[in-house]
This record gives structure tokens, C-alpha cells and sequence, in this order.
């Protein structure tokens, strides 16, 4: 069984995969996408990848509200995958806030610079503090 930061792994790998694909308009099956990176049937991934691409643009338009002098389609595939699930965790699950912007921190130091980390973070923050209230 694996732990809830290695299921967000899966998840931003998924969600990986659906930014390559709709940037090169190559059609895909989202459950197929989930199977190559988990056998095992997960509702939590399920759950978390549909709901991340079916509010993707209200995500975007978040992030981009946030993000100082960049905008989601300028970041790399990678940020852009671990910045909607946080933000999808953030603002429509009942996930702790606190947990939320901690997994992203802890998937950008593995998949990213510091740099964007701190970015990230303070998106988070800012997307935390404004508009959760």
C-alpha cells in the first residue's frame, strides 16, 4: 500500500502525461494513463486526476491570479502538474491546507529547482491565505 505523498507522485505523474498530451492534441484515455502508473485501482487518484482536469481552467486562471511575471502554460510540465493538484487540494477537497502545499513543496524539491520551489510556495500561500477566507 502506498503512502498518501507517493499516490500524489502517481497523481502529478498522471497529470504529467495529460499536459504533454493536450499540448500535442494526442488523444488519450485517462483511466488507461492512471493504469500505466498504478495497477491497483486507487479512488484517492482517481478521484484527484478527474477532478484536477475537469477544473483545470479555473485552476489556470487561480494560478495565474497568483504567479508574479509568469503563467501556467510558461512553466515547465512538471510545476504546471504539481501546482493543479495543490491548488485542487486546496480549494475543493477537505484536505489540511497545510498538507496540501507541503506535498507540493516536498514534489517540487525532488522534480524541480529552489527557485520554483519558492514559487510555488508562495502561490500556494497567497492562493491559501485569499481564498480560503
Amino acid at each position: 500500500m502506498k503512502s498518501r505523498s507517493e499516490l500524489r507522485e502517481v497523481i502529478m505523474k498522471v497529470l504529467y502525461q495529460i499536459n504533454l498530451f493536450a499540448d500535442t492534441d494526442v488523444s488519450y484515455d485517462i483511466d488507461n494513463l492512471i493504469k500505466e502508473q498504478m495497477e491497483i485501482q486507487n479512488d484517492y487518484i482517481n478521484e484527484t486526476v478527474k477532478g484536477v482536469v475537469e477544473n483545470q481552467q479555473k485552476i489556470n486562471e487561480l494560478a495565474n491570479k497568483y504567479l508574479k511575471d509568469w503563467t501556467m502554460d510558461r512553466l515547465n510540465k512538471v510545476d504546471q502538474a504539481i501546482i493543479s493538484l495543490a491548488i485542487y487540494e486546496l480549494i475543493y477537497t477537505d484536505i489540511p491546507s497545510v498538507v496540501a502545499i507541503n506535498e507540493a513543496i516536498e514534489l517540487s524539491k525532488k522534480y524541480s529547482d529552489e527557485a520554483v520551489t519558492k514559487m510555488i510556495n508562495g502561490v500556494l500561500d497567497k492562493i491559501y491565505h485569499e481564498e480560503e477566507k
